[in-house]
């Protein structure tokens, strides 16, 4: 029997938590109107998660145990440093002595911000009911603290999404527009894609109370209720009755302000009721139309040019020939670059290679950028004009989805397809015994550029490992060095190939 879920009251998955955090499930009318939440709330809220997820077998959940333990160890050390000598009886989370104001500063070291955002990311993909609930009690606790927090408000806005509050994730996200001056994570797009679908999905139905009337007899719910009966009633070929039910029931759930996420499912779930049933074929495909419209917006966003602009898509034999014979210098994104003054010299080079969210000062950095080299998880600088872009992604699926979101048509006169999509791994085969850390945008191009050996100057400029700190656009500056990537292994490789080293350039050719 198929069953429409209660708002906020889903069924756990899996091997998940007893029940939620301390403090958490409150789900606010507005995403910009947090709960103001005590910094020592919170963290007692993930020791007590952190409990629960012992001998998970989700891996995602041991991931999170992981992540968990280091908040808990990072509060641990900046309340060592910060209090004197306690009793061995002493909690390791304790009250704080004076209540925490929306909007203050508290306690909350940069250290431990970028701990729990990290946590809240992980329970997010965990994707669980408890772990969603865990991630808006983090983001309430981040912005309570901090009001103005980027990555507070976008952990906040992500979280109220996959629950389904889409008002609420809305305004969450407007809110994270309006503090940063780069949409580097395609926000504006998301939030028109979520627009679009909402209204697509209040279109279709529209329609459908305005093809059964009698539906109105049961749009006062309970939706599980009226929705059990129109499926029985679908079994037992009463078609009339199960049409006046199951409309009712989606009626239902959109008067008591069910999630989105579950009333699109139960949309799908009508359709494909009504297709096996027979009915209006017209007004079935319209549905179907509108139908297939609301979730491609909710997934996406709109797509300004479905042809991404007449770009011509690059092959690994084509990229090849693209820059063979040609001296080519890689621009790192380092303080060292940003406080040099070799942009005559980066000029001169036939091909100027650039990465992410990189940073131009024509004296220190250079003008030209002929390849853009990008994580697809990130839009930056996805606008600005250069000859060819390559985006590197682990996964095809979420690759494909990126490119479709965040390429901007005109930009760029060539892309790479697939064949270019992961190079250390799907070219070169490189697995993960060999190499266990995720390879970042300069190494994996570096590394192609190496493999392929067709240039007769490669050069490195700035590579210093992020050593003198990072040179980016502004709103990426406020990201952390992800510690995803192993950056001692990267410069162990360059250097056993680097055929000459000054203070600013590694030359490999």
């Amino acid at each position: 029997m198929t069953k429409v879920r209660n708002r906020w009251l889903r069924p756990r998955d899996g091997d998940g938590p007893a029940g939620p955090p301390d403090g958490a499930g409150q789900i606010p009318g507005r995403g910009d109107r947090i709960t103001p939440t005590e910094l020592d709330v919170c963290l007692r809220a993930c020791a007590v998660h952190s409990g629960k997820l012992v001998a998970s077998l989700d891996r995602k959940r041991t991931e999170l145990a992981e992540k968990l333990r280091l908040v808990l160890a990072a509060h641990a050390t900046e309340a060592g440093e910060s209090a004197p000598a306690a009793p061995a009886t002493t909690p390791l989370i304790r009250r704080a002595a004076k209540k925490v104001v929306a909007g203050g500063t508290g306690s909350l070291s940069g250290e431990l911000l970028d701990a729990l955002l990290a946590v809240g990311n992980k329970a997010l993909e965990c994707g669980y009911d408890d772990e969603l609930r865990l991630s808006l009690l983090i983001s309430d606790a981040v912005l309570t603290q901090r009001k103005n927090s980027r990555a507070g408000w976008r952990l906040r806005a992500r979280t109220l999404e996959a629950m389904g509050d889409e008002p609420a994730t809305i305004a969450a996200y407007e809110r994270y527009l309006a503090l940063t001056e780069e949409d580097g994570f395609g926000v504006a797009p998301r939030i028109a894609g979520l627009r679009t679908g909402g209204e697509k999905q209040d279109e279709i139905l529209r329609l459908l109370e305005r093809g059964c009337p009698q539906a109105a007899v049961y749009a006062d719910g309970p939706a599980t209720d009226i929705w059990a009966e129109g499926v029985e009633l679908h079994a037992a070929g009463d078609g009339a009755g199960a049409e006046a039910r199951l409309i009712g029931a989606l009626l239902a759930m959109r008067g008591d302000g069910s999630p989105v996420t579950d009333l699109q499912v139960s949309i799908g779930q009508y359709l494909d009721l009504r297709l096996a049933g027979g009915g209006a074929v017209e007004e079935t495909r319209q549905l179907a139309a509108l139908y297939g419209e609301m979730r491609r917006n909710r997934q996406r966003g709109p797509v300004p040019d479905p042809t991404f602009g007449d770009v011509q898509w690059l092959t690994l034999g084509e990229f090849r020939n693209q820059i063979a014979d040609k001296s080519i210098c890689l621009i790192a994104n380092s303080q060292s670059v940003g406080r040099g003054s070799l942009g005559a010299e980066i000029d001169a080079y036939d091909l100027v290679v650039r990465f992410n969210s990189y940073k131009i000062d024509a004296a220190a950095t250079g003008r030209r950028t002929d390849i853009h080299t990008s994580i697809h998880k990130h839009g930056f600088n996805w606008d600005q004009k250069v000859t060819t872009r390559l985006i590197f992604g682990g996964l095809g699926n979420d690759w494909k989805n990126s490119l479709r979101n965040r390429l901007v048509p005109g930009a760029q006169t060539y892309v790479n397809d697939e064949s270019l999509r992961w190079p250390l791994r799907n070219i070169g085969r490189v697995g993960n015994d060999e190499w266990p850390a995720i390879p970042t945008s300069g190494f994996n191009m570096l590394w192609l550029l190496d493999f392929l050996d067709v240039s007769p100057k490669l050069d490195l400029i700035g590579f210093d490992f992020y050593e003198s700190g990072a040179y980016r656009l502004k709103e990426a500056m406020r990201m952390p060095i992800t510690s995803v990537h192993e950056y001692t292994s990267e410069k162990a490789w360059v250097m056993e190939r680097a055929q000459s080293v000054t203070d600013t350039r590694i030359s490999l050719r």
